[in-house]
């Protein structure tokens, strides 16, 4: 990956901590990272000025990489009662046809598309650990040390979270045949996330885990994997995404999955619960003050006709969220916080419903949230165009009309809800440009190695 010699920036419009603000100097140290913010700033001869207004980098909380390549492919109708189940008959037939190799061409493929969409950073929820058969690869981390190279390649930030899954269902129901790629026992995960520990580390990857469901794991393998885990990182898992998980999680124990997993499991400023988007209101105000991230994938529940998240009512109880692309039907910051805002508005029927208040922009606050709680949940402490900060920037394409024409919030509800993912120029990402004009400096061969897997899934 190519590296450009910034010192400085500067930029006439950036949106700090503070809000926004002009003539914008930004010096970067030589670890990546923020070292000085200064506003109300002439511009000095070697300062590097760019071209639009900036805005910190997102984190996309959630994603199955290799599920990039089966978009499209799972949208011819069956029996007209199509659903999340009947979807991942289809995201099984991929899994048993890729292997490591094509698993680095997608991620890379996606990661370039993410960087493209606004994101500076991905939490990879990564549960296809082996051969299509079960067997374990001579290295079990192959397939995780492949979405590393992928990070590497294309200059996204990772935080890694390998995936426990061992069961069909509650109550630790065998697995069917489709996931065999995806099974461990505690003591082979907890050997796994030792044997990516320094890996990341040396990396400069965050490393987390993740259990993949309370359908995936028993209790006591839930708490075996909890108590002996060899990492402090952030802690994943997917939680009332459809109402027949509901339905099995009450038949197995009488309580609804949100509910279960506050009542059973240590929830906290770790944990990022995924989807979550079947709660009553208890559910709703005790995920909120658990400390927890909810983790909205609003293109990817939209696309399974999952349902809509209570998000009005969880931000005011002082939720946190986040948003992901998770299956990767959209790869942008902007169709993530549109569909995420637009749900709210069909169900309430009525309009801007994420502002924080009277006179406020439903972008800035929409856009502000998601940034703290997608970081939260990716492990990362300091977020934002500040001092000590990863140099983590997007720069918005200061020739588009839209852009040009604009001031303040303007910029950001220009973006999110009438541009989308073209207003995107450049980004860069521990201070180093991943995105220059528009395009990756290893765009092409990107690109050919995703067509390669393509016409293999054909």
């Amino acid at each position: 990956m190519a590296t450009f010699p910034v010192h400085r920036l500067f930029a006439e419009q950036a949106l700090l901590p503070t809000g926004w603000a002009e003539n914008v100097a930004i010096s970067l140290d030589r670890t990546g990272r923020i070292a000085a913010v200064e506003a109300g700033k002439a511009p000095d001869n070697g300062d590097e000025r760019l071209s639009g207004p900036i805005v910190p980098a997102m984190a996309n909380l959630h994603s199955h990489a290799f599920q990039r390549a089966m978009a499209g492919l799972a949208e011819v109708a069956g029996t007209g009662e199509d659903s999340f189940w009947t979807w991942r008959e289809e995201m099984y037939r991929t899994v048993a046809l890729v292997d490591p190799d094509d698993v680095e061409a997608i991620a890379a493929k996606l990661y370039m598309e993410m960087l493209k969409g606004g994101f500076g950073r991905v939490v990879e929820f990564h549960y296809l650990h082996h051969q299509a058969d079960g067997t374990p690869y001579a290295d079990p981390a192959e397939m995780s040390l492949h979405i590393l190279k992928a990070s590497e390649t294309t200059g996204i930030g990772l935080t890694h979270l390998p995936v426990f899954y061992a069961h069909a269902n509650f109550g630790g129901v065998a697995p069917n045949a489709g996931q065999r790629p995806f099974l461990h026992d505690p003591d082979r995960f907890l050997a796994l996330l030792d044997r990516l520990a320094p890996v990341c580390a040396a990396d400069g990857a965050e490393l987390g885990y993740a259990i993949h469901s309370l359908r995936a794991a028993t209790p006591d393998e839930m708490r075996a994997i909890l108590d002996a885990a060899p990492v402090p990182g952030p802690i994943h898992i997917h939680v009332a995404e459809q109402t027949r998980e509901v339905e099995d999680c009450l038949a197995w124990s009488g309580r609804r999955p949100v509910e279960w997993l506050l009542d059973e499991m240590p929830v906290d400023r770790r944990w990022c619960a995924i989807h979550a988007t079947h709660m009553t209101p208890d559910e709703t105000d005790r995920l909120a003050k658990s400390g927890a991230v909810a983790g909205l994938c609003p293109a990817t529940e939209a696309n399974l006709g999952d349902g809509i998240f209570p998000a009005v009512d969880f931000v005011a109880a002082g939720g946190r969220f986040g948003i992901g692309t998770d299956s990767h039907v959209a790869t942008t910051v902007a169709e993530e916080l549109r569909l995420l805002e637009y749900g709210q508005r069909l169900r309430d029927r009525r309009r801007n419903r994420l502002a924080n208040g009277p006179g406020v922009s439903v972008g800035r606050s929409s856009f502000e949230a998601a940034l703290a709680g997608g970081h939260q949940a990716a492990g990362i402490a300091k977020v934002g165009i500040e001092a000590g900060a990863g140099a983590d920037l997007v720069v918005l394409d200061g020739t588009n009309p839209y852009i040009a024409a604009a001031n303040g919030d303007r910029i950001l509800d220009r973006w999110l809800f009438a541009l989308g993912g073209d207003a995107v120029r450049d980004v860069m990402v521990a201070g180093n440009w991943t995105i220059r004009d528009g395009r990756h400096d290893r765009e092409e061969a990107i690109d050919r190695a995703f067509a390669r897997v393509l016409n293999k899934l054909k």
